[in-house]
């Protein structure tokens, strides 16, 4: 059995290839609602990797793998494996908490940018600010976890 990644390794491959974003699920009458997400992408070859950050991490997400595309500007693009955490209590328990002030540089803002939008944004359902009010709290900064 190969052993677990260290966290600073994971937080490695996330500076660089992880994303915290929106996704839209629908609508709510007028209202369009979007949910909190992280992603991790890299090429299809590195799927392995993926799966051994998600198995570390203890996610239950799947990971998802996409085929080459052509494009028109006439490259061609490997495939994509994807992990992708949308779930409430994997961001708040496990994502959020392996992230937190662990960032330097964009990836820092984009992250504090993202935890903001969770608690203003009017279209991300109640539920998901739960999210926000432990991070304003202090929440994070008194129970530290994933330390390497």
């Amino acid at each position: 059995m190969n052993p677990s990644l260290s966290y600073e390794y994971i937080r490695g491959l996330i500076e660089g290839e992880g994303c915290f974003s929106f996704c839209s699920i629908g609508w709510s009458g007028e209202k369009k609602i979007k949910i909190p997400s992280f992603a991790l992408a890299m090429s299809r070859r590195d799927k392995n990797l993926i799966i051994k950050v998600r198995d570390t991490l203890g996610l239950r997400n799947k990971v998802y793998e996409y085929g080459p595309r052509k494009r028109n500007d006439g490259y061609n693009r490997n495939g994509m494996a994807i992990l992708i955490v949308r779930d409430i209590g994997q961001l708040k328990n496990i994502i959020i908490p392996l992230c937190y002030k662990k960032f330097a540089g964009n990836k820092k803002k984009q992250f504090e940018n993202w935890l903001e939008k969770i608690g203003n944004d009017p279209d991300i359902p109640g539920g998901y600010k739960f999210i926000y009010k432990i991070h304003k709290a202090g929440f994070y900064d008194k129970n530290p976890k994933y330390m390497d």
